[in-house]
């Protein structure tokens, strides 16, 4: 089936660039000074879904293929490739002039290996590496994939915006297992990282790779040419949002990444300062379970908690007001062509505290601690804890919340010990409905056991109907209609439960601009003038 049969049922949506203007090169250095969501603690962007380690990471590191604001697929550090009659044989040519930050030539070899660890962590990737044969470098510009049977969304996960997103590393890095980070963050894209200049907490710094050659089309989204206007970028932490806000106003900072709603109201009053929305297809509030230990190892103590939850309650906690947001009960996003509230019932129903205390007591919940963990600097992610840590009060349940930073929990959710050996029960995040509109690579659902996301859920069912009855399907009434077998499966056994969706805003200084409207932040095209 084709790509764009799928996406057909998208809904228009207008993306209006901020502006595109750049002024005059000037003869001081030019600095951008940015607040990230989060502090930066991890610096390898596959070993990772975290959105601030994916950002970081396309400063540094370029992709094969990338897409633009219409999904539309266009080539990136490829110049040109070819495709069997057959379908099962790729053939990939690099562009000239690539070369890594340290003047060594991106080649083939670097290639391979750098999908190789991909394909060992992303959801999609996963999948991908299953359908390959042979994936070969033939010379320093050439390699092939060779599939095992065609495969329509090799493409497409070559492509892929977010996280995890198939970063290029050079060879050396790109050997690194999976499961450890990389030490030697280098890669050929349009900035630099000055690792001396990271101060864990306070900042993280990067300046313009000036050996890097961009594409000659316009830059949209991950596509094009990714021309760098500015010479240094400096993230500075500033976990205060009150301190945030007025630095601001106040013109000591250039641009927050994602004021908390509280702010949005002020913020967009302040002369030279503009707030606009930066997500088109918006976010989805993620109440994500440990599958590995009691009491939520057993589905009816998790189906207990959709009897509890009021989307109303969590949407308000994450964007200040329940007109911020709006419901959504879809596992695949919502206001996309995969959008299903089948199975749901539950969870759009009226508030039932009585059957969610009768399915935790026939789940034999008796009193353990439920360790809830949750980033202060994260406000989206802490107010969702906050809120789940007195529902679960209220259930009768032993709580602790335990608080931390985003990056300490970026380290934390990855361990499957026990709860009182440094695990956790319950954490919140959020998710990206591009991450999700795609049943392969929603990792939320995924039901791979030890290749699924943190909570580690095994439903070979939910793998089966997303990741083979899915792509095999041969029209969009039959992809939906498996979609609301796997949202059925799903609402049974709970990988995790929506909290609703969101839209966030992103605020800056009047004389900055090209602010991309995209779901990830891009610092190509960005001036400040």
């Amino acid at each position: 089936m084709s790509r764009k049969m799928w996406l057909g049922g998208v809904v228009a949506i207008a993306l209006t660039a901020v502006s595109t203007g750049s002024a005059p090169a000037l003869a001081q250095q030019k600095t951008l000074k940015f607040i990230p969501q989060a502090d930066l603690r991890i610096l390898d962007p596959i070993w990772t879904t975290q959105y601030i380690v994916r950002n970081h990471g396309y400063l540094i590191y370029d992709t094969l293929f990338a897409q633009n604001d219409k999904f539309e697929i266009k080539p990136q550090m490829v110049d040109t490739y070819t495709v069997s009659d057959d379908k099962k044989l790729y053939t990939f040519t690099l562009r000239d002039g690539l070369r890594f930050h340290d003047g060594g030539a991106v080649t083939s070899r670097d290639v391979v290996p750098s999908l190789e660890r991909w394909g060992k962590k992303d959801s999609l990737a996963i999948l991908i590496m299953t359908k390959i044969d042979a994936m070969k470098a033939v010379d320093d510009k050439t390699f092939t994939i060779q599939l095992k049977e065609p495969f329509p969304l090799l493409l497409e996960g070559l492509s892929k915006v977010s996280s995890n997103v198939p970063f290029i590393m050079p060879e050396r890095v790109a050997k690194t297992d999976a499961n450890e980070q990389i030490k030697e963050v280098i890669g050929s894209g349009p900035f630099k990282f000055l690792r001396d200049e990271w101060v864990p907490g306070s900042k993280a710094v990067y300046v313009k790779n000036t050996d890097y050659k961009p594409r000659s089309e316009p830059a949209n989204w991950a596509t094009g040419g990714k021309v760098v206007h500015i010479d240094r970028l400096e993230w500075l932490i500033i976990p205060d949002t009150a301190t945030a806000a007025a630095a601001l106003e106040k013109g000591e900072v250039d641009w927050w990444e994602v004021p908390p709603s509280d702010f949005w109201n002020r913020l967009s009053k302040v002369s030279g300062v503009k707030v606009i929305q930066s997500d088109p297809l918006g976010n989805l509030g993620v109440f994500r379970f440990n599958h590995l230990h009691p009491p939520f190892d057993n589905p009816k103590a998790r189906q207990a908690l959709l009897y509890a939850i009021d989307q109303d309650d969590y949407i308000a906690s994450m964007v200040g007001d329940v007109k911020n947001g709006k419901h959504c009960y879809s596992y695949f996003g919502c206001g996309v062509p995969m959008e299903t509230e089948a199975g749901a019932e539950p969870l759009k129903g009226k508030r039932d505290l009585a059957k969610a205390k009768a399915l935790l007591k026939e789940a034999g919940y008796n009193g353990e601690k439920i360790v809830v963990i949750s980033p202060t600097d994260q406000p989206v992610i802490h107010a969702q804890s906050l809120m789940t840590t007195e529902l679960l009060k209220g259930l009768g349940m032993n709580v602790e919340m335990q608080a931390m930073d985003w990056g300490t929990m970026g380290q934390r959710r990855a361990r499957k010990e026990p709860p009182d050996k440094g695990g956790w029960n319950i954490m919140h995040t959020w998710t990206l409905v591009l991450d999700q509109m795609l049943p392969p690579a929603a990792i939320m659902v995924s039901g791979g056991a030890d290749k699924a996301w943190f909570g580690w859920p095994t439903n070979p069912r939910i793998e089966q109907l997303r990741n083979i009855d899915w792509v095999g399907a041969t029209s969009l009434d039959e992809q939906k209609k498996i979609v609301a077998d796997a949202s059925k499966e799903a609402y049974q056994t709970l990988p995790w439960i929506v909290t609703g969706q969101f839209f966030p805003k992103t605020a800056f200084r009047a004389n900055v601009t090209g602010v991309p409207v995209s779901p990830v932040v891009f610092f190509w095209g960005v001036n400040k003038n």
